[in-house]
C-alpha cells in the first residue's frame, strides 16, 4: 500500500523535526524520523494494526512515540493510507478536533 501525508501532516512532521533539531539534538531528531519510518512500515504490512479511534470512525490512531501520535485512515478504493494529522500528545487534546 502506499503511504501519503495530507498537507497538514507534512507541517506537523517539519514543526517536530525543527523543535527536535533546535532544542535537543541531530541524534533525538533522527531517532525520531526511524521510529516514525519503523511505524510507516508497520501500517503498510498490517493496516489495520492500530486502534481505531472512538471518536473519529473510520481513522486510526499510531503511538510513534510517548509525545507523538500520527492518526490515519485507509482508502481501500485507492490502494492507499492517508496520514492525516501528527500530533503532540502534550499539547491540548482539544487542538486535536481541529486537526481532525
Amino acid at each position: 500500500m502506499k503511504v501519503s501525508l495530507s498537507n497538514r501532516a507534512e507541517y506537523k512532521l517539519l514543526q517536530i523535526s525543527n523543535y527536535l533539531l533546535e532544542n535537543w539534538s541531530l541524534q533525538s531528531k533522527n531517532d525520531f524520523i526511524k521510529n516514525l519510518y519503523e511505524k510507516v512500515e508497520q501500517i503498510k504490512k498490517y493496516p489495520y494494526s492500530c486502534i481505531e479511534s472512538f471518536e473519529y470512525k473510520g481513522l486510526y490512531k499510531c503511538v510513534v512515540s510517548k509525545q507523538t501520535t500520527f492518526y490515519y485512515r485507509v482508502l481501500k478504493d485507492k490502494d492507499e493510507i492517508e496520514i492525516i494529522s501528527v500530533f503532540d500528545t502534550r499539547q491540548n487534546p482539544d487542538k486535536l478536533n481541529r486537526d481532525l
